[in-house]
């Protein structure tokens, strides 16, 4: 995964014997702030990637995602991104161009943006990417995503129709199943895991056990700003500064414990979405505490990750990159996503939406810090599951590459 991603056109294969075929990844980014987009994005291409060589095919890819000049590029070999804004989605605008390129579509919808729960602008830009797919006759896979909420049949009408005419929709969670079944029956939908489970990283475990425990908290820049403003459009139960402030503060009062700062998503744009410069708030706060410097890719915050005794987070994909490295961890759920995905694996240790304060949710993690061997073997537990969650998903996309390619 070293070698920086063409923007440039670049039509190289992977260079091994074999027919080639170009797919295109809907919904990825390669610079996004959030980490955890761009962990979607390297692990569906390594999947996909596997997949194809795996069916003695030369894979390229075409990644097309919301724009931000302002990120780093993750490197991936062998693609060239197309951003989506509404000049690229007019007719005959580049999105449409570069459909008539590839060969099928995975589209990730960004990992939950499938949903009405975003307002209409972006589900717009969903919803004219995907049509532009169908009508350029090209086979549709959603590929591991939440789906929904939908709530408004403006809404609902359209994205069953999408459903209904992909060739699968795979749900990452069985919620987001029982939604899309529900909205589309015709629909083939099926049971799947996010794919960042299968994140490439470099395994640091043995950073772990020494004599202070290496506590990562990777702390929201969304929830924290949220809290501060009393907006709470998440529907918490305990202010989730508060409850960051105090959890800090226990930690930093023990002797055996080195708190890590662990940022997950970054925006240049807004600082009020922004986990960077909430740690460096909260360095100043707690100066014992080890600020962990912005990663340049998903990848490499999974590396550090795996080196921790226990992460505590708010954001998705770094609990993700923690539960998949062997990492305890408390995730700090802000939506059904959290429940839905780690209920799957039969992982239920995180503070919910409701039900806890401040105090209470800090004695949780202090008591999952002392529960963390237990906590690791659950996790692997879990892990167990996700390569059986994920097998029809590779199926599929076998079938699909095998017939396009046949086509072509």
């Amino acid at each position: 995964m070293h070698g920086r991603a063409s923007v440039d056109g670049d039509r190289r294969t992977s260079g091994d014997a074999g027919r080639p075929i170009t797919i295109g990844l809907l919904w990825h980014s390669i610079n996004s702030g959030n980490l955890g987009v761009g962990a979607l994005t390297v692990a569906n291409l390594t999947i996909a990637r596997e997949v194809a060589e795996g069916s003695g095919l030369a894979p390229r890819f075409v990644i097309m995602g919301a724009r931000d000049d302002q990120q780093p590029s993750i490197s991936l070999p062998n693609s060239r991104v197309v951003p989506i804004d509404w000049r690229s989605l007019r007719p005959g605008g580049s999105i449409w161009r570069a459909m008539r390129e590839v060969d099928c579509v995975l589209d990730i919808g960004a990992g939950d943006s499938f949903a009405d729960i975003y307002g209409p602008r972006r589900f717009s830009f969903l919803m004219i990417s995907k049509l532009m797919a169908l009508a350029r006759g090209k086979p549709l896979i959603l590929s591991p995503q939440t789906i929904g909420p939908f709530t408004r049949r403006g809404y609902m009408a359209p994205a069953a129709v999408v459903m209904r005419r992909s060739r699968a929709v795979f749900a990452r969670d069985e919620l987001s199943r029982d939604v899309a079944q529900d909205m589309a029956p015709s629909a083939d939908v099926r049971l799947a895991v996010d794919v960042a489970f299968e994140l490439p990283f470099e395994d640091r475990s043995h950073d772990r056990g020494g004599a202070r425990l290496r506590v990562g908290v990777n702390p929201s820049g969304l929830l924290f700003s949220e809290a501060e403003r009393g907006t709470n459009r998440f529907g918490l139960s305990y202010d989730y500064a508060a409850f960051t402030r105090q959890l800090l503060t226990a930690l930093h009062e023990r002797d055996d414990v080195e708190i890590h700062l662990v940022p997950h998503a970054s925006s240049n744009r807004d600082a009020t979405d922004d986990d960077d410069a909430l740690c460096d708030r909260l360095t100043k706060m707690f100066p014992r505490a080890v600020r962990v410097a912005t990663f340049a890719s998903p990848s490499d915050a999974k590396s550090y990750i795996s080196g921790l005794d226990l992460l505590i987070a708010a954001r998705m994909h770094a609990c993700i990159a923690a539960f998949s490295s062997g990492v305890p961890v408390v995730p700090v759920a802000y939506s059904r996503k959290f429940s839905g995905l780690f209920g799957l694996l039969g992982y239920d240790t995180m503070i919910p939406v409701a039900g806890m304060d401040e105090a209470q949710a800090v004695a949780f993690v202090l008591k999952a810090l002392e529960r963390r061997l237990a906590l690791a073997a659950a996790e692997k537990a879990g892990m167990a599951k996700v390569g059986t969650l994920l097998a029809d998903y590779r199926e599929t996309l076998r079938s699909t590459f095998l017939a396009v390619s046949m086509a072509a």
